[in-house]
């Protein structure tokens, strides 16, 4: 069973962050955690070399960005006073977002972070180097992340959790969250394997036996039977579950059976077959994190587990 005591939910009050929110209170609702609601202050210095850039006495800014931290804290439990769980507000200064829920994250013993892909910056996209991508990068544990959508889902629409796997015991991992989200928000599973497909010309046959058509009729067999096994074996809660397999590149066929198919939430392993532990510029969970429309659950391989 899934024991989550601390959630962290970062805002800088913009409209992906609020979304987010809704995600944070039903979980935290759920397990009646602590929901840990985090505001960073941070304040650039000014050029000292150009007087036209300097900005007013770093005091007077920051005492103003604490009293609009404050109120927007404030409305957001004010909102959220009948709720089971606690709340917790927190405004924390530092040189930049992701370093101060980094450390926050650490400090506080958090369980699982909740937050947007982009904020107030407001780009389109997860990029390279942006808040949330050194949060899943770098967080000793689970992190859900949001990008904002014109229309959001409601939480009890919330039907289809898709768990990509590769038949590493991270992806095994994964599928048992996937197995304890999909309880929580009364979804089915969609357990996704994909079958990288060698680039072979037309004319050659690996082997000198089989067809490259043939061969991959055979991984598919070979990759449904393994998923049925998998899902027998892994442990969680009994949910509905439909297995499927695919050909291509896992992080862009992951994305696109999403967006297909009707995912809701994906929830994937940070490493898979190759399992090392070091950043993951390029794996397939941050391209997925990048290119899901839907939420994603990522799982830390080498860090803390809930289960």
């Amino acid at each position: 069973m899934m024991r989550i005591r601390r959630i962290l939910y970062p805002t800088d009050f913009s409209a992906t962050a609020t979304q987010a929110l809704k995600h944070a209170l039903f979980l935290a609702e759920q397990f009646e955690a602590e929901l840990h609601m985090l505001h960073a202050i941070i304040l650039h210095e000014s050029d000292p070399r150009d007087p036209d850039r300097h900005f007013p006495e770093p005091s007077e800014i920051l005492n103003q960005l604490f009293e609009i931290a404050d109120s927007e804290l404030a409305e957001i439990v004010r909102k959220n006073e009948a709720k089971t769980f606690s709340l917790v507000e927190a405004k924390v200064r530092g040189y930049s977002a992701g370093e101060v829920i980094l450390r926050y994250t650490d400090e506080h013993d958090i369980d699982l972070v909740v937050m947007g892909t982009h904020g107030r910056r407001g780009p389109a996209r997860l990029f390279l180097g942006s808040v949330a991508e050194e949060v899943v990068r770098h967080a000793p544990c689970p992190v859900l992340t949001l990008r904002e959508e014109k229309a959001p889902k409601a939480i009890e629409a919330v039907e289809k959790i898709l768990v990509p796997v590769d038949f590493s015991p991270y992806s095994q991992e994964a599928l048992s969250y996937g197995k304890e989200v999909a309880a929580l928000y009364g979804a089915g599973l969609q357990v996704l394997h994909t079958i990288e497909e060698p680039a072979y010309p037309y004319f050659y046959t690996p082997g000198g036996t089989y067809s490259p058509v043939e061969q991959l009729e055979a991984l598919r067999e070979k990759a449904e039977e393994a998923l049925d096994k998998m899902l027998s074996e892994t442990p969680g809660p009994e949910v509905p579950a439909e297995r499927f397999v695919a050909t291509g590149r896992p992080a862009s066929e992951i994305a696109r059976f999403a967006e297909e198919r009707g995912s809701d939430m994906v929830v994937i392993a940070t490493h898979g077959l190759t399992g090392l532990e070091r950043l993951l510029v390029g794996s397939t969970a941050e391209q997925v994190v990048r290119l899901a429309h839907c939420p994603v659950f990522t799982v830390k391989s080498f860090g803390k587990s809930l289960i």
